[in-house]
């Protein structure tokens, strides 16, 4: 099964790579396939790659939903 999770970028790296937060958890991802990722925006991570940006208000949705079953501290480290 392949998951991709939201996560905020928290600060950007360098021009590949950046560090995403997903709770408390934060990571660092590939953003090679975003153009131009900003700090504040919420991007859909799988694998350690960012694939997507998504709306912010889908992705608050969606972790308050991996939230509500304490899913998100366990996502976090999978990603």
């Amino acid at each position: 099964m392949c998951l991709a999770i939201p996560a905020q970028i928290v600060e950007i790296i360098d021009e590949n790579s950046a560090k995403v937060a997903l709770g408390s958890v934060t990571k660092e991802v590939t953003v090679t396939l975003i153009e131009e990722p900003q700090v504040g925006e919420y991007i859909l991570i799988h694998a350690g790659f960012a694939l997507n940006r998504i709306d912010p208000e889908e992705a608050q949705k969606t972790l308050e939903l991996f939230d509500s079953i304490d899913l998100t501290e366990h996502l976090g480290k999978l990603a």
